[in-house]
């Protein structure tokens, strides 16, 4: 599995929990923290991100991927709808939370969140 980590580096541990919760072994950290001009269209910033992740359509459509987002929402919605565009579906993201009580503050992997698993579960919403 590629994790694709648009947010701040993931530590030895963080990638071990990663693999136990996914029971698949991480072969690769691709990606790199954004930093999105205010001043342009993110759409566009977003799909530059991702060509720099250099996979092809196929490998886009087929390799196990695993996304640690960015913390800015506006980014992450931007990378998310790239990323579906891309992939055909939603991926799977990595949610992190602080250790509680730890000084200085440190984090770890809460979960991993299915959003195409959320996606098809709310289309049945849809029906009256």
């Amino acid at each position: 599995m590629i994790l694709l980590n648009f947010s701040h580096p993931l530590t030895t541990d963080d990638l071990a929990q990663v693999e136990a919760l996914t029971r698949r072994r991480v072969a690769e950290v691709r990606g790199e923290m954004p930093q999105f001009d205010h001043q342009a269209p993110f759409g566009e910033q977003a799909r530059v991100l991702l060509d720099r992740v250099e996979l092809s359509p196929k490998e886009w459509q087929t390799t196990p991927l695993l996304v640690n987002p960015p913390g800015y929402a506006p980014t992450t919605a931007a990378l998310l709808a790239e990323l579906h565009g891309r992939m055909g579906h939603f991926p799977a993201v990595l949610r992190l939370r602080p250790v509680e009580g730890s000084v200085p503050t440190r984090y770890e992997v809460a979960e991993i969140v299915n959003l195409q698993q959320i996606r098809d579960e709310a289309r049945v919403r849809r029906q009256e």
